[in-house]
């Protein structure tokens, strides 16, 4: 616990010193001021300290209560560790062990050993032996990646608030004063992008519950609710991934009218569906980033002509090794839990070059496959022109060893015929090269985090995947199919 100034928290004090009234949170029902958010900020921070709560999961769906836990923690520099809705059982109690946590706000914490205090809010249970953790830590975001062990990311609020300050620069030409989280405020790039940063411009964050804005649990998301939602709250600006980009675009090609910002990041963005999107109005910008490097690394800015991901933010140093791999350096993670200090630079595994002085990507070292004629391919690249067809909401495309890629199809409805597939993967075939196409496919249930087969940021787990469809995605072929040229 400390009282060191914190940057964040001095802008939210200047600004309900100096204009107290203004809105800084909102549910969609129950407005908070700046004054407001100092008081309830200042009380929880005494609630904590009470019964001296150290290492906190923060379990809540989207609203005021998450944002004001959250800042009070930031504060106070508690270690705080958001649960997201979808993680398991065992991803639970992996966390709670490996981050050696002594508190938990929120609901479902008898199964992990945690009991009622005179605290209402907030659960604990006696931790003897803590797992030590990298100096500074306030932060420690599990990140499952591609696979289903989550990795515990240990960041300080200097890095959280590093990032907050160079977005804010990016955006400062729009006087974005209203931001509608339509993310879970457990997924970083919403708590930095959709909480904080609203927050330091002086604006207003507006936080309803998940199930307000289309989201259903494992069933899926309701765009028409979300679209709803943006009329209701009438936000400048909003952060997706792609899948809800694509969602949102199906269900409304003309962008809503109050928007000047949306960013889409956490996963490879299809140029038809930037384009699509684009047309209609949508004022997307590109990113890229990931937890390790603080959730924000580049991003396309206003005014400019779109390129790739976009450039670097202010604070980020990059460099592309003879491999083409990207390392950054500036506002990294402290270290895994568990593991050692990160260093100076940090190896994202992500294949890219310089076009000017932007990033363009071109998948990961990993994902990469090389096919039976020695191509490599990018199956993101192709999973994202797939994803732009009305039957298909989503696909894993593989190719490895094989002579013709195969692809795991999620129809948009489940009313959608197999000659209706047939005729979207013909549409997007004849837009690739030969190595790229695909020719075999199988239909497969919806890809979400609740089986593990996404990442709440919108990847594809794959090896979750592999591990499901393995049988047919890796069976031997014995005849070339028809249309692959060796």
């Amino acid at each position: 616990m400390h009282d060191l100034p914190n940057p964040l928290m001095v802008r939210i004090a200047h600004y309900a010193q100096h204009t107290p009234q203004r809105i800084a949170l909102s549910d969609g029902s129950q407005p908070l001021t700046y004054a407001d958010v100092v008081h309830h900020v200042t009380q929880r921070r005494q609630r904590l300290r009470d019964i001296n709560a150290c290492r906190i999961a923060l379990a809540l769906d989207n609203g005021l209560e998450w944002a004001l836990w959250d800042l009070a923690m930031m504060a106070e520099g508690c270690v705080a560790v958001p649960i997201p809705a979808f993680f398991s059982d065992q991803q639970r109690r992996h966390t709670v062990q490996q981050a050696g946590l002594d508190s938990w706000i929120g609901h479902g914490s008898e199964p992990y050993g945690f009991q009622a205090t005179p605290d209402s809010a907030i659960a604990q249970r006696r931790v003897d032996h803590p797992p030590a953790l990298h100096e500074g830590t306030t932060r420690i975001t599990f990140t499952s990646g591609t696979s289903g062990t989550p990795k515990g990311v240990c960041l300080d609020n200097t890095a959280l608030l590093t990032v907050t300050g160079s977005l804010a620069e990016v955006v400062a030409p729009l006087d974005i004063r209203r931001h509608l989280a339509l993310l879970p405020l457990s997924t970083l790039l919403e708590n930095i992008g959709g909480l904080y940063l609203p927050l330091w411009l002086g604006a207003c964050s507006i936080l309803p519950d998940m199930a307000t804005l289309g989201w259903q649990g494992a069933s899926g998301f309701n765009a028409q609710l979300a679209l709803d939602a943006i009329e209701r709250y009438q936000p400048h600006s909003m952060i997706l991934v792609p899948q809800l980009l694509q969602a949102l675009v199906s269900q409304s090609t003309t962008a809503p009218k109050s928007l000047r910002f949306v960013a889409v990041g956490g996963a490879h963005v299809a140029n038809t569906l930037l384009t699509h999107a684009r047309r209609g109005g949508w004022p997307v910008y590109e990113g890229y980033g990931l937890s390790e490097g603080t959730s924000v690394v580049c991003l396309n800015r206003p005014g400019e002509p779109s390129c790739g991901v976009g450039r670097p933010l202010p604070h980020i140093q990059v460099r592309i090794d003879n491999d083409g791999q990207l390392h950054i350096r500036g506002a990294l993670m402290l270290g895994y839990v568990g593991e050692a200090p990160c260093g100076d630079w940090y190896a994202t595994g992500d294949i890219g070059q310089w076009q000017d002085n932007a990033i363009t990507l071109n998948g990961r070292q990993r994902e990469v496959f090389i096919t039976a004629y020695g191509r490599n391919v990018n199956p993101q690249w192709v999973e994202g022109e797939l994803c732009t067809q009305s039957a298909i909401a989503q696909a894993m495309v593989y190719g490895e060893a094989l002579p013709a890629n195969r692809a795991l199809i999620v129809p948009a409805t489940p009313h959608i015929t197999n000659a209706q597939i047939d005729a979207a993967l013909n549409a997007v075939n004849r837009t690739l090269p030969d190595y790229a196409q695909v020719h075999e496919w199988q239909r497969a249930a919806p890809f979400t985090p609740h089986n593990q087969q996404l990442t709440a940021n919108g990847r594809l787990r794959r090896d979750t995947l592999l591990a499901t469809y393995g049988h047919w995605l890796r069976a031997v072929v014995t005849d070339t199919p028809k249309g692959v040229t060796p």
